[in-house]
């Protein structure tokens, strides 16, 4: 293009893809000034004009307000200094973007209440030092004072959310259902209880072990019999029961009789809690750990195995 060939405003327009009026507008406030006028007093531009509206057009795209473009064609600050603190304020922006789409996104899934929808905005705005203060409330109610001996650290650690700096909306998700079920003082209760019970198993001062886990036994002793189809009423599943008992025998003062028999069924039941296992799911999302395998079947075949005994007798 020869350099001395001027440019009318609609052809200006057209060249660049934007509109008379909005050239117009970018001309009136000085950021794609006239390079000359007509006779007639018509605004005419030359190619460093196309070239001024070209970078105009783009930062405005970008999101730059006038101000700031006006810094840059001025040469007052750099377009990298203005693009990295824009770039932060987009960050920031984008990640309140993604609070608010995963909070909206749970609240279309469940149908929420408008109450509901106030507590998940909540929980999904909280700072990281409200989001560990939470966690922290929430384990110390659920397993400070169980008796859980030495290994509650361990415990409380394993349980605990890290939800990172940049999460995606998964995570930001599973944040707003894990923290609903921390603030539930049922399931907190329920978490104590659970501890309670596993911390009675052992030898008082020692710290968990494979031995006493008995979510382990259960899945050791009765996998191989879910895998294989047996009926948990069936004969057939009559000795996977007593290895079962029998290995859960030293959980209950090394009896195995009726009453453990009994307190082993309440345990399951209560093991078989489906917020227990959701609550170790979203963990698994949230730190971005495997999901854990589920313990339904097992210990619901071993539920109703247990039932179905306890029927005959």
């Amino acid at each position: 293009m020869n350099g001395h060939t001027l440019h009318s405003i609609g052809e200006l327009a057209r060249r660049t893809g934007a509109t008379v009026k909005t050239v117009r507008f970018y001309s009136d406030r000085g950021l794609v000034p006239p390079t000359d006028r007509s006779p007639a007093g018509y605004r005419l531009y030359d190619h460093r004009a196309v070239a001024r509206l070209d970078l105009v057009l783009t930062l405005r795209d970008l999101g730059l307000d006038l101000a700031a473009i006006r810094k840059v064609m001025d040469r007052e600050l750099p377009l990298s200094e203005v693009a990295a603190t824009h770039a932060e304020a987009l960050d920031v922006q984008i990640r309140v973007l993604r609070l608010r789409r995963a909070v909206l996104s749970v609240v279309a899934r469940r149908g929420a209440t408008p109450e509901e929808t106030h507590l998940m905005h909540r929980l999904a705005t909280l700072t990281e030092a409200q989001r560990r203060r939470l966690i922290a409330d929430f384990l110390d109610a659920a397993l400070g004072g169980a008796g859980i001996g030495p290994g509650v650290e361990g415990i409380m650690r394993s349980m605990t959310p890290q939800l990172p700096d940049d999460p995606d909306a998964e995570q930001l998700q599973a944040w707003v259902e894990l923290a609903e079920l921390a603030e539930d003082p049922g399931f907190r209760a329920h978490v104590r209880q659970l501890a309670r019970d596993e911390a009675a198993g052992r030898t008082p001062g020692t710290p968990p072990s494979r031995h006493d886990d008995l979510a382990a036994i259960v899945r050791d002793r009765t996998a191989p019999a879910v895998a294989a189809g047996i009926e948990p009423a069936s004969r057939r599943a009559d000795p996977v029961v007593a290895a079962l008992t029998a290995g859960c025998a030293h959980l209950f003062e090394g009896r195995d009789d009726a009453e453990s028999r009994r307190r082993l069924l309440t345990r399951l039941e209560a093991m078989n809690d489906p917020r227990r296992e959701r609550y170790l799911a979203l963990l698994a999302v949230i730190n971005g750990w495997p999901g854990p395998e589920s313990l339904h079947p097992v210990l619901g075949w071993s539920i109703d195995a247990l039932r179905a005994r306890g029927s005959r007798r």
